[in-house]
């Protein structure tokens, strides 16, 4: 059973910055920069820079409900904008740098105009935030995508400090992007690839018993694969549209960690979880009765 996700785009000036401060809520699974509607059919970001294809730089959010609230993320997204100031925000002028909130399902539409009713309300001055139904949206560039996480010293306007990441402190830098940014390790790189002592591999982040060794194989894939989770109720199932594929995402689900994804190409067409190696922490087999 696949869970419920939601998808809301989120135009606050200068993408880069607004994805990656987007991409570290607890709830938002997955982020992709883009450019929302806009006349020209096939945009890039030269073009859009011209100001002349009514595009806005745009960040497609989808986040899991149960997590987090759409309004939530307004709340979020409302503290790192100048949602007073037209076709401008930060160093950046020009109308593909308009903020705006555009839905995608129905439901969202009242929650969207009622938070900025509220908004406004608090405020003497015009809110200049546009907010209706997503017309059309094209991905950026492979190079704007994740773009500050690939460029740390990156042009950015947003206050990233914003963000409350203590809980991953303990996390290494790769093992903090692949389960809160849902990255990927390069394939035969991780530490469990080819490892197969017995044992049971817990969630990095927050220590849930995930995959037994028991159902490890190995795949030839590049990643540690698995026949079956330790349990259903450990992970969730997220169709995952990213890179212009459809694949099932895995996650953890305590601490909604990215793991990986589900394909159905093992043995004889038996699942194969291909999971990151960071995101996992092995516990070996005689001292898995006091992690248990």
């Amino acid at each position: 059973m696949f869970t419920k996700l939601h998808v809301i785009y989120l135009a606050g000036g200068c993408f880069w910055g607004v994805e990656a401060f987007i991409s570290r809520l607890k709830g938002v699974n997955q982020t992709e920069v883009g450019y929302a509607n806009g006349r020209d059919l096939a945009p890039t970001y030269e073009k859009v820079c011209s100001g002349k294809t009514g595009h806005a730089e745009t960040v497609k959010a989808t986040y899991n409900p149960q997590i987090i609230s759409l309004e939530e993320i307004l709340e979020r997204f409302f503290s790192i904008i100048d949602p007073y100031a037209r076709n401008r925000q930060g160093a950046d002028v020009g109308t593909q740098y308009r903020t705006g909130i555009y839905w995608q399902e129905d439901f969202q539409k009242d929650i969207v105009l009622n938070f900025l009713k509220q908004k406004q309300r608090e405020s003497q001055k015009r809110i200049a935030v546009e907010a209706h139904a997503i017309g059309s949206f094209y991905p950026a560039e492979m190079y704007h995508q994740k773009y500050l996480e690939k460029n740390p010293e990156g042009y950015c306007h947003v206050d990233l400090n914003q963000i409350d990441d203590e809980e991953f402190d303990h996390l290494t830098k790769e093992e903090y992007e692949i389960t809160q940014l849902a990255m990927t390790e390069p394939a035969f790189s991780g530490k469990y690839d080819n490892f197969f002592e017995e044992g049971v591999y817990v969630d990095v982040v927050n220590g849930e018993v995930l995959f037994s060794s028991e159902d490890k194989f190995d795949s030839g894939c590049g990643w540690p694969a698995f026949s079956k989770p330790i349990s259903e109720d450990v992970i969730t199932k997220n169709r995952d549209f990213s890179h212009g594929t459809t694949r099932i995402e895995i996650r953890s689900a305590k601490s909604n960690s990215h793991l990986g994804h589900l394909f159905h190409d093992g043995p004889g067409g038996s699942p194969r979880y291909c999971i990151n190696s960071a995101a996992l922490k092995f516990i070996p087999k005689n001292k898995e009765q006091d992690k248990l």
